[in-house]
């Protein structure tokens, strides 16, 4: 596509703009729109049948709903099509600009403005606010990816403004061509959603069946399990490890040092790998707690929200120790590489599912990994088996990595084609038709 430019360009005087068509002029979001905060309503107050409560989840899709059955400023009321922005939520996600597409009649829940259009232009201005985010982010205050802005700073920021007739084919030109790169970005997630089936379903095959595709079969004996190579074994985890125990389940801050004994977290811990910046615990408080010190080799398999999720520890981190994890240390002739391949495998998803307890996120115990049931092949075809999801995780990984990087790009591409339209870097008149 060949994206003109105007002809004749003036200084806007804000940074985030530049310039800008010389027709064009620039004025405070506040003299375009205005932004009216949704009502509160406390949880005490909600109710189980009325109107639904647009909150900030629902602003990225999600259909569960509060409701509340009284009557509150017409303000505050959202129907479908209403133009509204996040002005309290996660970057990129539920910070900004978003077109109400619901039908229906909705009420407005607090950290939500209703932005309500001074011209008449609700699409163009949604388009306005998108590109203004980005810089919105940067002004706002929050941590840890939160961001909120107020109605005062918001309305101060400046915006380009074309002519009636320009803001129509900008609006027009960007709902055409982002749906475009979405439906390339949801081809790219769609791909990384069925590389990651493929990933689970090769691991679970090879754990459970080996790598012949001919070898004789034999009953597991357990349900979920079905058929298992005739010459392998089956049992529970503990017949094949001399140690399964917790990890440091006790209060540690206190003994947090800039440097000492590594200690491992949940949230360093994903299938089959270590990930994240690591805490470090005095060497005298680890040495005092010798029975929960972890060796290169063991798994450590998380107990809460991801309950079963393990890793293997590298050699670097020999005799470290974690926090509230379970440790295993597997019987000489074992191989930790392709026990951390079964506990993550689906039949072992499926067993921390069904044994482990919680409603909101899932627990295991000690007793339940310990009673794990487990497919023992000989050590050969437990090397063999390891090597062969080396390689096949790393291409399947490689592959992902490809999905994920041609999002991002896309993203970017969508990101500087909705800021180049609105400020006026290229001229889409004549390709809105």
């Amino acid at each position: 596509m060949s994206l003109l430019k105007y002809s004749d360009y003036q200084e806007s005087g804000v940074s985030w703009i530049g310039d800008v068509p010389k027709s064009w002029s620039i004025s405070p979001l506040k003299y375009l729109a205005d932004f009216v905060n949704g009502c509160v309503f406390k949880p005490d107050s909600w109710s189980e049948s009325g109107v639904p409560i647009i909150r900030i989840e629902n602003l990225n899709g999600s259909l569960n709903f509060n409701f509340f059955d009284g009557s509150v400023d017409e303000r505050h009321h959202v129907e479908e099509g209403d133009l509204l922005f996040g002005w309290s939520g996660n970057r990129g996600t539920s910070f900004g600009p978003f077109l109400w597409k619901m039908p229906g009649h909705f009420f407005l829940n607090q950290h939500i403005f209703k932005v309500r259009p001074l011209h008449g232009d609700s699409k163009w201005l949604y388009w306005c606010l998108k590109a203004v985010t980005a810089h919105v982010e940067d002004q706002a205050t929050g941590i840890i990816g939160m961001v909120h802005v107020t109605k005062g700073d918001l309305g101060a920021i400046k915006a380009p403004v074309p002519s009636f007739h320009e803001k129509v084919a900008i609006a027009t030109f960007l709902d055409r061509e982002t749906a475009k790169i979405d439906a390339l970005i949801a081809e790219q997630e769609k791909l990384i959603a069925l590389l990651a089936e493929k990933r689970q379903s090769t691991i679970s095959r090879a754990v459970t069946r080996g790598l012949d595709p001919n070898v004789p079969l034999k009953d597991s004996g357990v349900p979920w399990l079905g058929k298992v190579p005739a010459h392998w074994s089956t049992g529970i985890l503990s017949r094949v490890a001399e140690r399964i125990v917790v990890g440091i389940a006790e209060a540690a801050t206190h003994a947090y040092r800039e440097s000492g004994v590594p200690i491992l977290r949940s949230t360093n811990v994903r299938a089959g790998r270590l990930i994240g910046e690591l805490l470090y615990i005095a060497p005298e408080f680890a040495a005092e707690r010798g029975s929960k010190l972890i060796s290169a080799g063991d798994l450590v398999t998380v107990r809460t929200g991801n309950a079963g999720v393990t890793a293997v520890v590298p050699s670097e981190l020999d005799k470290c120790q974690c926090f509230t994890m379970l440790i295993t240390t597997l019987l000489p002739g074992q191989h930790s590489s392709y026990y951390c391949y079964w506990m993550n495998s689906a039949p072992a998803v499926r067993y921390f599912q069904l044994e482990g307890w919680g409603t909101a996120q899932v627990n295991i115990s000690v007793p339940i990994l310990k009673n794990l049931p487990v497919v023992i092949p000989p050590m050969e075809d437990q090397v063999a088996i390891s090597n062969y999801l080396d390689g096949e995780l790393r291409r399947l990984d490689s592959l992902v990595e490809k999905s994920k990087n041609a999002i991002s790009l896309l993203q970017e591409r969508r990101a500087a084609l909705i800021s180049a339209a609105v400020t006026g870097k290229i001229d889409v008149r004549g390709l809105a038709a």
